[in-house]
């Protein structure tokens, strides 16, 4: 058997109270007068219970609420406690906060709050330091403390995937490396890392790999030209030409790898970047395809697309470096059955440069460290190839100086596809070339 509720309770005793008055002035006479007498005291008593929850709630909303008969006993214990819970999450959110505030007081990098519109909401102690900003800078925009160009630039953007480097505003010799985080209802997280120490080394290290590719090379000409005189001469013992020609294969290997080293240690040398000369795309991929078919035999059938008449804005000779590594990469790992086409096309987002080939493939697991230097997939396979390993590494270095990134995708045993994407603001319409292009074998 179910429980009443209060309020059918309620009902219950308004209908007894109204019968009794009503029997009242049956044996009393004035029947009307004893409901509405009967109506205004309960009128009243509510009345009186509402205005002591007022009072309660305006004044005396810590303390526990009196006690009362019937529903409005409900009502103050029921206040009472949504008025709990809502302290008590309230006190949850003071000490999350407390932490978060503890744990990035304690970060080594600047962390920055920003609202949806860049202004600061809170900062740590390493803020100042790094950023120059202060506590009594909060509501200020961020922007007006940080006004390097690339830093507005990126937050116009809004594409926080990639952090940003940076100089600091308050010491010239200290770089950072910027990133903004996004969370919540239009909240962002601002961080600031400290390379300084990083930059440095890595400078020396590029400096390092610069100076001993230089050297390395005079000996390595001299050696060359002794082996070459060598081979040539017609006195030399049967038993020696093996050997002689496997060491003129070696010296050609490590001359190819010191040349790309110079090449990568100038890329990653230069911040600014690349050129802005107009570049025939599909010229370039044209001159690339008869290089790359002239160097290789046997090769894989080569085909080209040139599906645009737009140019690239860049410096021509990192460009065929780039798109040269590439289609000398798919012509490597393709069998000489197989083919590779080479295609240039353009749209409303950008300019695409994609090399695709019908070879081995490559594990999917890979492929996030292809651009790494000397990074083989296959370490057996790539010394036959005679690869060095630092093509897809120039190719990464060329692409960024033109702020292009790299896509890949492959399937193994079914081929790769390599696509450079160009920003819209790296290209440049020619209507003097043919839109359209196609050169096949």
């Amino acid at each position: 058997m179910q429980t009443p509720s209060a309020w059918s309770l309620v009902l219950v005793r308004l209908f007894i109270a109204i019968g009794a008055a009503l029997t009242a002035g049956v044996v009393f006479g004035y029947p009307k007068l004893w409901v509405i007498g009967v109506l205004a005291a309960y009128l009243g008593w509510n009345l009186y219970h509402a205005f002591l929850l007022d009072r309660w709630l305006n004044f005396r909303r810590g303390k526990r609420p009196r006690s009362a008969a019937g529903v409005w006993g409900r009502i103050y214990t029921g206040i009472y406690r949504l008025a709990n819970r809502g302290r008590e999450r309230k006190r949850r959110l003071n000490r999350v906060l407390k932490e978060f505030r503890k744990a990035t007081g304690a970060m080594p990098d600047a962390s920055v709050v920003l609202n949806g519109e860049n202004e600061i909401v809170w900062l740590n102690d390493v803020a100042s330091d790094y950023l120059g900003i202060t506590k009594a800078d909060r509501g200020r925009r961020i922007d007006y403390f940080l006004r390097d160009p690339d830093f507005v630039e990126y937050l116009r953007r809004e594409n926080f995937d990639r952090p940003l480097q940076l100089v600091s505003p308050v010491k010239g010799g200290r770089n950072l490396s910027v990133r903004i985080i996004a969370y919540g209802q239009d909240q962002r997280l601002l961080l600031a890392k400290d390379v300084t120490r990083e930059r440095r080394l890595e400078k020396i290290r590029r400096d390092f790999v610069g100076n001993a590719s230089h050297e390395l090379r005079s000996p390595l000409t001299v050696v060359s030209g002794y082996l070459d005189s060598l081979s040539s001469d017609p006195e030399l013992p049967e038993g020696w030409r093996e050997p002689v020609r496997e060491m003129m294969n070696q010296s050609a290997r490590m001359k190819s790898i010191i040349d790309d080293l110079l090449t990568l240690s100038r890329l990653e040398a230069s911040q600014e970047p690349a050129d802005e000369e107009s570049v025939d795309v599909g010229g370039l991929t044209a001159l690339i395809r008869k290089d790359v078919l002239a160097a290789r035999s046997p090769c894989p059938a080569i085909d080209l697309e040139t599906d645009s008449d737009v140019r690239i804005l860049g410096a021509e000779s990192e460009l065929y470096s780039a798109f040269w590594n590439l289609v000398q990469n798919a012509a490597k790992y393709t069998p000489a059955d197989g083919r590779i086409l080479i295609r240039w096309f353009a749209d409303d987002s950008g300019g695409y440069l994609s090399v695709s080939d019908t070879g081995v493939g490559i594990p999917e697991e890979a492929i996030p460290r292809l651009t790494e230097r000397f990074y083989r997939v296959d370490k057996g396979r790539d010394r036959i190839k005679g690869g060095t390993g630092l093509g897809l590494a120039i190719v990464k270095h060329v692409l960024q100086r033109h702020g292009a990134t790299l896509d890949v995708e492959s399937e193994v045993g079914r081929g790769s596809t390599f696509t450079c994407r160009f920003p819209v603001e790296r290209l440049v319409h020619d209507d003097r070339r043919v839109p359209a292009t196609r050169e096949a074998g």
